[in-house]
């Protein structure tokens, strides 16, 4: 029997919680095991009907408000009323493909670049961020010649073909492809080294080395600079630089994931990679770009990309539209104009402040970590040990879904709850977050 795939399974409704559902939760569970895809999970055992949405906000069917702490795809608010009228006003005059010129793309690009390194001077348009990360290790091959990709241990790149075969946190029901290697996460928690940096520039090291003694030429290195689906691991600022150098050393190329961390999302830089002080030679971003309008993007060096794109001509067809770039626009100017990013630095200290705050009355907090409003919330069994706690952490997110709060888990483990709500998170939020934590924990005995 395959694995359970830890981003899909962990946290999941199943069939044996159907009898513990009322009847109308019942009837529309039932609808949707008879007509959509079996591979499709709902989140938790009693799913979650929801119906309306604001800002950090969620309204259930029954009227119950939510404290959404999971949703970054709506990267500054559920229902954001400037992407709603942009993307209202762009659809009552045109929506087309980019073979048609038309102003909005290049003057999106333009102010989008704008927020990158320099080398970075280049943008393709796509609908998701699978596709943007299929586009970028096709550009990884062609530019190093060679077919070999690295990626962390739970990552998830995507669910395409080949995002899929670099995605281990789909489980082994999906099988990674042969030219992909698993490095190690860089867990400041777990690790016990005196230097991160170097420490996962070596495991790198080893899995490129694993390559050639297989015949296999390495073409990259694929991670998301916060390794979200690793269990959120930001720690300490600068530690890619040494694994950047090593895969540059190599012939191969850094492809940022940002899908998560970027947009302002930690705070301390516009980029998670920024973080870091690194420049990756080619960047992926995702609907979060768009608050959940489907437009996803790859930046890249021009001579990077210039090796795909020189030879192969690329399309996708209402990638980049004009409505997708209305939405992207919208939300570069809310970003700017709000301050979310400085909000996201301000906020997000003061929460993880408050949070480790909670070490101090429950042992099974393990570790408190993040970056702006991007935070992992690790369950163990005791903190000598550090034996993870997934049994604890699955129930924590039932018993927060009672509260009124909505998020799930992450790691290798599945003991870390992904704390990482939309950018419209206030301060005033903090109390109502930390507060059902605190409850639910003592409600568990823990």
């Amino acid at each position: 029997m395959a694995t359970r795939s830890t981003i899909m399974d962990t946290n999941s409704f199943r069939a044996e919680h159907a009898d513990g559902l009322d009847a109308a939760t019942r009837q529309l569970t039932d609808k949707r095991s008879k007509v959509l895809g079996e591979s499709y999970r709902l989140f938790y055992r009693k799913p979650v009907h929801l119906v309306r949405g604001e800002g950090q906000y969620l309204w259930d069917a029954a009227g119950n408000k939510y404290l959404d702490v999971y949703n970054n795809v709506a990267s500054i608010g559920h229902c954001h009323p400037a992407v709603i009228e942009a993307v209202n006003q762009q659809m009552k005059m045109l929506n087309t493909h980019t073979r048609y010129l038309h102003e909005r793309i290049l003057d999106y690009t333009e102010e989008l670049l704008a927020t990158t390194p320099d080398a970075i001077d280049r943008a393709m348009y796509m609908c998701t961020g699978s596709e943007a990360n299929d586009l970028a290790i096709r550009v990884a091959r062609a530019f190093s010649g060679g077919t070999g990709i690295i990626v962390s241990q739970e990552a998830y790149h995507g669910t395409s073909d080949l995002t899929s075969g670099v995605s281990p946190a789909l489980g082994s029901g999906q099988p990674l492809a042969a030219t992909t290697r698993l490095v190690s996460p860089p867990d400041a928690y777990r690790v016990n080294a005196p230097d991160l940096g170097e420490w996962f520039a070596n495991e790198i090291q080893k899995q490129i080395d694993d390559m050639k003694a297989h015949g296999i030429k390495f073409a990259g290195f694929l991670a998301d600079s916060i390794f979200s689906s690793d269990g959120v691991l930001p720690n300490p600022r600068g530690f890619l630089q040494k694994a950047v150098d090593v895969v540059h050393a190599n012939g191969g190329i850094f492809i940022a994931d940002e899908v998560q961390p970027g947009f302002g999302r930690t705070g301390d830089a516009f980029w998670g990679f920024a973080r870091h002080g690194v420049v990756p030679d080619v960047v992926t971003t995702g609907k979060p770009m768009g608050n959940g309008i489907p437009v996803s993007g790859l930046l890249a060096k021009s001579d990077v990309l210039a090796a795909f794109s020189d030879d192969i001509p690329y399309f996708n067809t209402f990638g980049g539209n004009p409505v997708a770039m209305a939405a992207a626009q919208a939300v570069l100017t809310v970003i700017k104009e709000e301050g979310l990013q400085e909000h996201s630095r301000v906020v997000g200290a003061k929460l993880l402040a408050e949070l480790q705050k909670l070490m101090d009355r429950h042992e099974s907090i393990g570790d408190v970590r993040g970056a702006g409003l991007f935070i992992g919330f690790e369950l163990v069994q005791d903190r000598t040990s550090k034996t993870p706690d997934k049994a604890l952490a699955l129930d924590l997110t039932e018993k927060l879904r009672d509260h009124r709060v909505l998020t799930s888990v992450a790691g290798p483990y599945g003991n870390v709850l992904k704390l990482r709500p939309p950018l419209a998170f206030q301060e005033a939020d903090i109390d109502w977050l930390v507060g059902a934590l605190d409850k639910s924990l003592t409600e568990l005995g823990r």
